[in-house]
């Protein structure tokens, strides 16, 4: 707690410096705006709204519940060209096809995860699901991710996540295929399978937890308030989830991010996205050595406005967090699970 030190990222074959002193360094730098906390519930101008109209012209529906449609501004497109031939090594190019979805949490604009009902957020994890199984029928990679937050890049307030489907694995996908493997092959057993009962017997970093899952401050955290959610027992891909835990997996999402915000009473920034086995022509593979899991990425150090930057040393360097993945399991671990917006003044 008190000396720096490295640690090791089995997941990513990587280390991140732990430097807890920094945190109390004196901060003049740049500070951030709290989230707007008068977000309308329906604005007609707000193209994630029901009855909206998109900027490509189409009007949503008038949904209540969670809203999928294709991305008006799509990363990946389905019918994109071989790029052509390299003359030289250093320049390559490789085919990029895919479709990109944006999934509407609720109909309400002023209401995030943490303040939706269990049975709201259990239909978010059935539609994640559900695309992960429809687009993974015939892609190889499906990413489910949510920003939250402009500071996390969110350029819509609505309650909303994405979901990439890609032609071929990402960089992060093909790291974690290769450690999980070679942990599999090396130990007999699956990596964050392992973890995860190595934390719930140890308990320092663990957050929340519950008869099917656990969310822990991975040891090798980069990020201040980083999180790992994973289950108990050994699954693959979100779509091999059965209802029990579907249901447990809603009640420990919303424990864990009723914390965040409840952290410094904000509606608190992050990044968050589920990694699961590959899938498409994988279907057919043994991919025994995944573990299904989700990160959650936080960008606040101390306070609601001063924020941890990925800078210097770990652009040019590596990764180095201000604080022991300790020390934020505990103080997370301590805060209340009733959001400070419901609170009895």
């Amino acid at each position: 707690a008190e000396h720096q030190h490295t640690r090791y990222n089995p997941l990513r074959d990587d280390w991140v410096l732990v430097s807890a002193h920094r945190v109390k360094r004196p901060w003049q730098g740049q500070l951030e705006k709290p989230p707007p906390e008068d977000v309308p519930r329906w604005d007609p101008n707000n193209p994630l709204c029901p009855g909206a109209t998109r900027v490509n012209g189409e009007v949503n529906p008038q949904y209540e519940g969670t809203f999928v449609f294709p991305n008006d501004f799509p990363a990946l497109q389905p019918d994109a060209p071989e790029p052509g031939d390299s003359d030289h090594p250093l320049f390559r190019a490789a085919a990029a096809r895919g479709v990109c979805k944006v999934m509407c949490f609720h109909p309400w604009s002023d209401l995030t995860l943490p303040l939706m009902s269990l049975a709201e957020i259990r239909a978010v994890i059935d539609a994640w699901a559900e695309l992960a199984a429809e687009l993974g029928a015939s892609y190889p990679w499906v990413q489910i991710f949510e920003n939250k937050g402009a500071m996390m890049g969110c350029s819509n307030p609505h309650p909303h996540c994405q979901v990439w489907a890609s032609s071929f694995l990402p960089n992060e996908a093909r790291l974690e295929d290769r450690t999980q493997r070679q942990h599999l092959s090396q130990h007999g057993m699956p990596m964050l399978l392992e973890y995860a009962e190595q934390e719930a017997r140890r308990k320092e970093r663990l957050v929340v937890e519950n008869a099917d899952w656990l969310v822990v401050v991975p040891y090798w955290a980069t990020w201040p308030y980083q999180t790992l959610l994973l289950p108990r027992r050994h699954v693959c891909r979100l779509q091999d989830l059965h209802e029990g835990e579907r249901d447990s997996l809603a009640s420990i999402m919303q424990r864990l991010l009723i914390k965040y915000d409840n952290l410094f009473e904000v509606s608190f920034p992050y990044s968050m996205g589920w990694h699961g086995a590959p899938t498409g022509p994988y279907l057919e593979e043994d991919c025994g050595h995944w573990q299904l899991h989700a990160h959650y990425y936080p960008p606040l150090l101390r306070s609601a406005t001063i924020r941890k930057f990925m800078v210097g040393y770990e652009m040019l360097a590596q990764a180095q967090r201000d604080l022991t993945p300790e020390q934020a399991a505990e103080r997370l671990r301590s805060l209340p699970e009733v959001h400070y917006k419901q609170r009895t003044k």
